[in-house]
Order: structure tokens, then sequence, then C-alpha cells
């Protein structure tokens, strides 16, 4: 399990912290139709007080009932500005296990929230918001749906300079194309955006085409393209389209370029921080080719 979440360590409900606005606070929630979060929940507000929490870390195998337990008592949780659905790690649950609803709700309900990370995507959902103080956004997943790309592509947030998307693959629910992705390639509603990741992807080549000519990346400082399925055809698109020797970082990592296009990438970027670690090079011929995170 995570033992940090937006700089604070996570502390388990109930337990005690020295100074409770400098945790994270951990609630365990389940699948299926007996959420624990609401409970859970107003045990924390009792203890803790909810003028004292900051951020909060939803565990177990579901996070589906959290976000509108968190949002019925939005007025009890005037400081919140983080919030983490899905903390499971693969010791204790696939990430295609983890289960979520809409979360919207979460969103609507907590105008100053800064930063939301959501690990899984089954069953999840998301209607298109605008937010003004989202910052970072964080969508940890082996098959994101496209009603929920397509949502952010049409989401309002003038605040959000961190978008990480893993959008996965078909079998596991991953099923957004490029077009899905249009409102965030034109960055047209995300005018603070400086870091842009669209990772962990079957059609990553694809992807890396349409970024070759996307408006956004002239404002980025970063940028990550790796833990799909790039080759050397979304390799030579990107080297191919606009200039990406203003960026600070590109993270290509997990990758099934070969050695003379690795070796290119890195010559045409002298100043950019290129990271081309865990190549699949051995799979290269393959005709199965893999995400890093699928199940």
């Amino acid at each position: 399990m995570s033992v940090e979440f937006d700089g604070l360590p996570i502390v388990e409900a109930g337990d005690r912290a020295d100074d409770p606005a400098r945790a994270a606070w951990e609630l365990f929630d389940q699948d299926g139709e007996e959420s624990h979060a609401a409970d859970e929940l107003d045990r924390l507000l009792a203890d803790v007080g909810g003028e004292h929490i900051r951020s909060v870390v939803i565990a177990g195998t579901g996070a589906a009932g959290a976000p509108e337990a968190l949002a019925a008592r939005a007025a009890e949780l005037p400081h919140l500005r983080s919030v983490f659905l899905g903390n499971a790690e693969p010791e204790v649950a696939e990430i295609s296990w983890i289960t979520h609803a809409d979360i919207t709700p979460l969103l609507t309900a907590f105008p100053r929230l800064r930063r939301l990370d959501v690990r899984g995507a089954s069953g999840l959902t998301l209607r298109p918001v605008r937010h003004e103080g989202l910052t970072m956004l964080r969508f940890e997943s082996g098959g994101l749906p496209a009603e929920v790309v397509r949502a952010l592509s049409g989401a309002d947030l003038p605040a959000l300079e961190h978008l990480e998307l893993w959008l996965g693959e078909s079998y596991y629910g991953g099923d957004a194309t490029v077009a899905d992705l249009g409102g965030v390639l034109s960055g047209e509603r995300l005018p603070a955006l400086r870091h842009l990741g669209l990772q962990d992807s079957e059609i990553q080549d694809e992807i890396a085409a349409a970024v070759a000519s996307a408006p956004v990346v002239a404002r980025l400082e970063s940028l990550a393209l790796g833990m799909g399925v790039l080759t050397d055809v979304g390799a030579e698109a990107l080297l191919g389209g606009q200039p990406l020797t203003h960026l600070r970082a590109l993270d290509l990592g997990y990758h099934f370029l070969s050695e003379a296009m690795a070796a290119r990438v890195r010559q045409a970027l002298p100043g950019v921080a290129v990271d081309l670690s865990d190549p699949q090079l051995a799979k290269q011929e393959d005709e199965w080719r893999f995400v890093a995170v699928g199940e």
C-alpha cells in the first residue's frame, strides 16, 4: 500500500496523528452494495474533526460509495484539498478489480479541491464539469472508458497543471480513441496545463501521431507517452511533428522502440531529459505486444 499521498503520510482512520491537518486520512471501503465509506467518514469526522482534514484516501477494492459520501458531508470538510480513490496495490487487488461509480459529485461539491487521483476504472463515470481549483488530476487504469475520456475533453479546468491518463487496453474497458482526446489535445479548456500524460495505451502510436501536431504541446513542460505499445512508427511521427525541444522532460519509459530509433530520439532532443527505460526489445518481433498495466 502507498505510505504517502500529496506529500502527506497516510494515516489509517482510528490511529493518531501529531497534527491531524498534516495527514492523509485513509478510509477502507469495498466493492458491491455494502459500501462502508459513509460510516467510516462519520467516524473520522467525530474523531478528528472535519476542520482538520485536508486529505482523504479511500483504500480497499471499491470506491463507488466514496464520492457521494464525501459530497454529502462537504459542509463539514471545508479544508479538503486532495482525494485518492482506490488505493489498492497489486498484492491486494488487481487494478481492474477496483470498482467506482460517478465521481462528478465529488468535483461539484468541493470547488476548492486541488488534487484528485483515481486508481481503477471498473464502473467509473464522469460528466463534463467546470472546476476552478483542480491543479492535478490522475487516472491510473488498465482500461479507461471512452465516456470518461470524452468527459475530460469537454471539461473546463482552468487551473489544471498536471493531467495523467493511463488509457489501458480494450479487454479491460479502455476503448477511447484519439478523437475522444480532442479536447485535451487542443488545450482550449486547459490553459494552465504543464504536464500531460497519455500513457499505457494499445494505440500509443496513434496517440503519438496526434500529439505531434496537438496545440496543447507548445505550452507543456513535460510529456509522458510511455507504458504503452509505442513503436518506431509512433516515434517517427513524434520526430517529424512540431518541435519538442522546449520540453524539460519526455517520458517514453516502457516502449517497443528499436535501439536505432531510441538513439535518434535522444539525438534529436539533446536538452531534454528523455526517459527510454524498460525497452521491450525482446518482444519487438512478437505478434502480441502488451501495455505495462492491464489487469
